[in-house]
């Protein structure tokens, strides 16, 4: 369930509303399905068993069964958990996009009366694929290069840049600083420059460390500049006063 909680499934008295504890339906066996998203989106629950049925989603052709692991829960007294399960597929090719999880009565229990089914809320499945390729928001300075907007993971840009020694979003703002062409030569003509803005932006939205970086000129001690993790400009040191980049005029800088 949300946030890794179990999902727990009750046997409802569709009269009185009290829990089903006792007879053979309290301890009756379920068979876990997975459903199409947009099963019974009108909340109406009067849906029946060949309507349920043919919303029972199956794996796509060439593929593994859609659910693996704990696919059946016994009620104990009209109350169960479902179990260890996992899908093998994510839900983007089915119409709604989305899936349910759905429980029935194993074929054999219940003969003569109408339980009927139990569904989820509707939710997305996501595969991993999509996880290992994400963007970060916001990067991290040691994050590879690549989990930056614009640059794809192994793509040409990325093995540009990668050939070029930036390898981590640290590398990539160091150069935005100190040489920006040279950046942008390094990525090519194929960058545009709507694609560089959002890349420099997203880049820079990075959360820099506190490390401060001062050199002082050899012929006098007095006076240093202050850099920051990514060598831009951050003040001056001058007579044992500290004066940030803002303060100063522009002849100053």
């Amino acid at each position: 369930g949300e946030q890794g909680a179990a999902i727990h499934i009750v046997l409802v008295d569709a009269n009185s509303g009290q829990v089903v504890t006792s007879g053979p339906e309290s301890c009756a066996k379920l068979d876990v399905f997975v459903l199409e998203g947009d099963f019974n989106n009108e909340d109406d629950e009067n849906w029946g068993e060949e309507e349920f049925e043919s919303h029972i989603v199956k794996e796509r052709e060439g593929k593994r069964p859609l659910l693996s692991g704990d696919l059946q829960v016994i009620l104990k007294e009209g109350v169960g958990t479902l179990g260890e399960i996992s899908f093998t597929d994510n839900s983007s090719w089915i119409r709604s996009r989305k899936f349910r999880l759905g429980l029935k009565v194993a074929s054999g229990f219940g003969e003569g009366m109408r339980i009927r089914e139990a569904k989820s809320e509707a939710f997305t499945v996501k595969d991993h694929r999509g996880e290992l390729y994400k963007k970060h928001y916001p990067p991290a300075l040691h994050d590879e290069v690549w989990r930056l907007e614009k640059i794809g993971k192994d793509g040409s840009f990325h093995k540009r840049l990668n050939k070029a020694g930036i390898y981590n979003v640290e590398d990539f703002l160091r150069l935005v600083i100190r040489d920006s062409q040279r950046l942008r030569n390094i990525l090519g003509s194929g960058m545009s420059n709507k694609m560089w803005d959002i890349l420099v932006e997203h880049a820079k939205t990075c959360v820099l460390s506190g490390k401060l970086y001062v050199y002082y000129p050899e012929d006098a001690r007095n006076v240093g500049v202050v850099f920051n993790h990514i060598y831009e400009l951050s003040g001056l040191i001058a007579n044992d006063q500290y004066y940030s980049a803002d303060s100063l005029s522009e002849s100053q800088k």
